[in-house]
């Protein structure tokens, strides 16, 4: 017994000792690390990776840049229970002990002295923190102390909830997620405060080793990971048995969420981010940077529907190209396999992929990439004569055979016809392209904007980047440089053949009417109206070709990108989309120009204005005497608009946009554009059913270009349709046809609801009575006669009398049977 007691003393004065030199050595550690320790302080306002986002302006999300998804969460946004489930998992002494768990020291040590393997243990949620924040993930002895010396600097410099908040906000959780806010989204789809039990448990059980318990990329691990969590729970009575039983009876619901993009507009979301960019660097991507744009989100959706539709309807007019690939499936009865093999074709907005599964005489049944059973009606295939070329297709099949046969990969759109039930329809990867920009002609805010098809297939956006040929759809700029030169809409130019030796052409040149026919003197009205070439050209070499390009550039064209020859009158120089939305909003908005713009805001992480648009507008007399008395009192006035720190918005000095042109002068354009749409090459509008709207179609040689520009006092709107490649859309592809659907279709969502607004006649204008055929005063009895405008220093005299006719009304439309000419 007395040996046993001396063997006890000497154990007990080994362990003491042990201890001590324990002690002496950990203190040592400490006093050579602790100088090397980085600084606590960052903790106290650190700045997590946030991705930069871009917003329409009702603040509907459009887009995510960033290669790590952070929601930052504040601690009274966390559940409870969430809390309670990552101390289950991870820590779940975190509130007693004082950063450092020295139980859980003790336990690694003695796993390190019976084993021989070094294994992570006893790492709390404060040491974590230490980790993610300050050291590598490498296992090392250094590290460790390192971590446990900052773990009790954290602990005494930060409370537990602030240490938590970092730590639940800055925790990787697999799949580009950090923080639990992220996690929830990526694997739920939903914000933390809608998870169920079983869920939050799935997120707690993560950290340890995302990729490994991850529900996605190994359920079953995920699935023996979150019943563990379940269970200490259960153990430190944060859950009540039922609760317990009822999420570990729930099955594994995860699955991968995408950035949940709101509002469907990725041009503008590529406009906003290379701004960012060029503005923060690569910073823009982790500083939590947002962006608000001027995009309308109702808007923006008419705007998608309505180019993929006439896209569509371009595309189906020219025949089927054949299928998108073909598989012999005749000994695959899954589904699940027939599926995968739809996996190599790539995806299309607005569209499904398929594959056929079997055919009839005049149908087809289909199995979608979603897994849905389809059958496709006769209706969805009948259109598909094969395709030729541009200008010719093949007849029109008569049975299913001729189109389809089992195993072919196919795409499927959505068909809404104007009459009669949606259907689903045999369709193809169109090839065309297009573009449409929707602009506020007031202040220049873009309020939709679409580049293409679909930007995922092609990046390249075509509203801001494709400088095409505008065709007669510039003709309304050279009619307002002959107005500003003194012609008058009565004008008559002859419509009759002609030859040019031009030297800016470099060759013989006899431009011709679309119709291929002459029609002899024309008043310019009318011939604007029906896109007269012959006119445009005459005109514009009257006026001058010096004058026009100088004149031009009041639209916001660069003189550059307009021809220095005759063919300038039939629109060959070569602008954007963009360009022409701005210069039409010179004549919808009164005679100013309004460059477009399409970013409104752009705020810090911490919700501070970096910057807000204050963009050059159409003032009022109000505010322009407002802005004219701000210059008068500054040397220089800022155009900015901020919020001060109690979010009260400062005034804002009005940065009003200088006339572009004469009232008079718009007025009259305003006139006649309206007639281009009500007795025109525009007349499809009429089925909007409005008096204020006008526009200009365009269609450039060969018909490589398609388009129509068109407005009123609320919305300027620009639709483009082509190839890339330039090639030719094909016979009858004018603007008219192909272009102006698109406009009508997203015109009628887009007024829906706006007041109509015909512009009052401005002073030192006149309306008379003239003859069709000469553009001569006529007095009341003459038959062949119409009402015209003139701005009175033009207006033409009275015959004997030299006195101006002076006639109380609006301009009527001409009693003319309009003759087609679809530019």
């Amino acid at each position: 017994m007395k040996s046993f007691y001396r063997l006890l003393r000497y154990l007990v004065y080994f362990l003491f000792g042990l201890s001590l030199i324990g002690a002496v050595t950990l203190f040592g550690a400490y006093l050579y690390l602790e100088p090397k320790l980085p600084s606590i302080e960052t903790l106290k306002d650190v700045r997590l990776q946030v991705p930069l986002r871009i917003y329409s302006n009702d603040h509907l999300l459009i887009a995510e840049f960033g290669e790590k998804r952070r929601e930052p969460l504040d601690f009274d946004q966390i559940p409870p229970i969430m809390i309670n489930a990552f101390l289950a998992a991870e820590d779940d002494r975190f509130f007693q002990h004082p950063g450092v768990d020295y139980q859980g020291i003790l336990r690694a040590a003695i796993q390190l002295l019976l084993t021989g393997e070094r294994r992570q243990g006893g790492s709390t949620i404060t040491m974590q923190v230490a980790r993610n924040f300050f050291l590598s993930s490498k296992k090392t002895y250094t590290r460790k102390l390192n971590e446990i010396f900052l773990a009790l600097k954290i602990e005494r410099m930060l409370s537990k909830e602030e240490i938590l908040k970092l730590y639940l906000n800055k925790i990787y959780l697999g799949h580009r997620s950090y923080g639990v806010g992220a996690a929830a989204l990526v694997y739920y789809g939903r914000p933390v405060e809608k998870l169920e039990l079983s869920e939050i448990a799935m997120i707690a059980g993560l950290p340890k080793a995302p990729s490994r318990y991850n529900p996605i990329s190994d359920p079953a691990r995920a699935l023996v990971r979150r019943n563990y969590v379940l269970d200490r729970m259960r153990e430190l009575n944060y859950i009540s048995q039922f609760k317990y039983d009822t999420a570990k009876a729930a099955p594994i619901t995860a699955k991968l969420h995408t950035t949940p993009s709101e509002v469907e507009a990725p041009y503008v979301a590529e406009m906003a981010r290379a701004e960012a960019v060029s503005r923060f660097g690569q910073d823009a991507y982790t500083s939590g940077y947002s962006i608000t744009t001027t995009i309308d989100s109702h808007l923006q959706s008419a705007a998608n529907h309505a180019l993929r539709q006439a896209i569509q309807s371009y595309d189906k007019r020219h025949g089927y190209r054949g299928v998108a690939g073909h598989y012999d499936i005749a000994d695959i009865e899954e589904d699940i396999e027939l599926i995968a093999l739809l996996e190599e074709l790539p995806e299309v907005t607005s569209m499904k992929k398929a594959i056929v599964t079997a055919i009839g005489e005049q149908s087809a049944e289909v199995l979608t990439a979603q897994g849905e059973q389809l059958t496709l009606e006769w209706p969805g295939l009948s259109w598909a004569s094969a395709y030729v070329d541009h200008d010719i297709k093949k007849k029109a099949p008569k049975q299913t055979h001729e189109v389809l046969s089992v195993g072919d990969l196919i795409y499927l759109y959505h068909e809404t016809p104007e009459e009669g039930d949606p259907y689903w329809r045999l369709a193809q990867i169109p090839a065309a392209a297009g573009a449409l920009i929707s602009v506020s002609p007031h202040n220049g805010s873009i309020m939709a904007l679409v580049g293409g098809y679909d930007f995922y297939l092609s990046k390249f956006n075509r509203v801001t980047q494709a400088k095409r040929q505008p065709g007669s759809g510039f003709k309304p700029f050279i009619y307002s440089a002959a107005l500003e030169a003194d012609f008058t809409p009565a004008t008559l130019i002859n419509d009759a053949p002609v030859v040019f030796e031009d030297d800016g052409l470099e060759a013989v040149w006899r431009p011709e009417n679309y119709s291929g026919k002459f029609f002899g003197p024309t008043r310019l009205r009318y011939a604007l109206t029906h896109s007269r070439n012959l006119v445009s050209i005459r005109l514009l070499r009257k006026i001058g070709i010096k004058h026009a390009i100088t004149y031009a550039t009041r639209f916001g064209f660069d003189k550059n990108d307009l021809p220095h020859d005759l063919s300038l009158a039939l629109g060959s120089g070569s602008v954007t989309p963009l360009a022409m939305a701005g210069g039409y909003s010179v004549l919808a908005n009164g005679g100013f120009y309004v460059p477009p713009h399409v970013i409104d805001s752009i705020r810090d992480d911490q919700g501070n204005v970096l910057y807000q648009a204050n963009p050059i507008q159409v003032c009022d007399e109000s505010m322009r005497q407002l802005a004219e008395k701000a210059s008068q009192h500054a040397e220089e006035a800022t155009p900015l608009e901020s919020e001060n720190a109690d979010g009260e918005t400062a005034s804002v000095i009005p940065r009003c946009a200088k006339r572009a042109i004469t009232e008079q002068n718009q007025y009259l354009m305003h006139s006649m554009l309206r007639d281009v749409i009500q007795q025109g090459t525009a007349r499809k509008a009429r089925s909007l059913g409005r008096m204020d709207i006008a526009g200009k179609t365009g269609t450039t040689n060969d018909q490589r270009d398609a388009w129509f520009n068109g407005f009123n006092h609320y919305l300027v709107t620009t639709t483009w349709l082509g190839f890339d490649n330039v090639e030719p859309l094909g016979r009858g592809e004018v603007g008219g046809r192909a272009a102006l659907p698109a406009w009508i279709d997203y015109m009628r969502v887009a007024l829906n609801g706006i007041k109509e607004v015909i512009p009052d006649m401005p002073p030192k204008m006149v309306t008379m009575r003239i003859d069709v055929d000469t553009g001569q005063p006529v007095g009341v009895g003459n038959t062949n006669a119409i009402f015209e405008v003139f701005e009175i220093d033009n207006a033409p005299k009275l015959p004997d009398t030299g006195r101006t006719g002076q006639i109380e009304g609006s301009v009527s439309p001409s009693n003319i049977t309009p003759i087609e000419d679809p530019f």
